[in-house]
């Protein structure tokens, strides 16, 4: 009996050791299945829809448009027509055929910008004129109207103010004057050319012959 005891004695630790192994493979699936669970979810993309929202198609399509935008006053700031304008709704901007762009304000001469196309930024208060951008400033009694031509204008309507990185040229009566980049404020009625200017001015009190 003494002799069969010590050998239950000596074997237990080993029983236990064998019960412990019993369950390590076990805990070893339970692991991975949870790793395998938290790699699908940290992986797996998102659904793709088809509702066409991520797709750079218009939602809506006007032609012929107007746009109109009063100061605080109710006063007429500036006018916007085209004869196209497209909406994207994935980026909220507008592409716009045509336009023609008004500047109208108390005391100053009326201005006029146009292109063959534009595209307006997605709050509205950026729009981006390419291609034979035209900015016309009408005559006053003291000035001839004013002509300026280039390529592309980056306009802030609200702020009436525009500038451009192209080569511009600028016609006011027999004077002429060209250069590279430009910002003009129509607040305060001037245009700053940025560099390589060149031109010819005719005096205002020069005699006419």
């Amino acid at each position: 009996m003494a002799a069969h005891s010590a050998l239950g004695e000596l074997m237990n630790p080993f029983a236990g050791a064998r019960l412990s192994s019993a369950f390590f493979p076990l805990a070893v699936l339970l692991a991975l299945a949870a790793l395998t669970w938290w790699l699908r979810g940290a992986v797996e993309l998102p659904a793709v829809k088809h509702d066409g929202k991520t797709r750079h198609d218009p939602d809506y399509i006007i032609e012929d448009s107007q746009l109109r935008k009063l100061d605080e006053h109710g006063r007429l700031q500036y006018t916007l027509t085209s004869r196209e304008v497209r909406h994207y709704p994935d980026d909220d901007t507008t592409d716009i055929t045509l336009p023609h762009l008004v500047h109208v304000g108390p005391g100053k001469p009326t201005t006029t910008m146009s292109a063959d196309r534009a595209h307006m930024s997605q709050d509205g208060e950026r729009v981006d004129l390419y291609d034979n951008v035209r900015v016309q400033r009408a005559a006053t009694a003291k000035r001839d109207a004013m002509l300026a031509t280039m390529p592309q204008l980056t306009v802030l309507p609200d702020d009436e103010k525009a500038f451009t990185k192209s080569p511009v040229r600028i016609t006011e009566g027999s004077s002429w004057l060209t250069g590279v980049g430009m910002r003009i404020d129509n607040a305060t009625q001037t245009y700053f050319l940025d560099s390589q200017a060149v031109g010819q001015f005719e005096s205002p009190h020069a005699k006419k012959r």
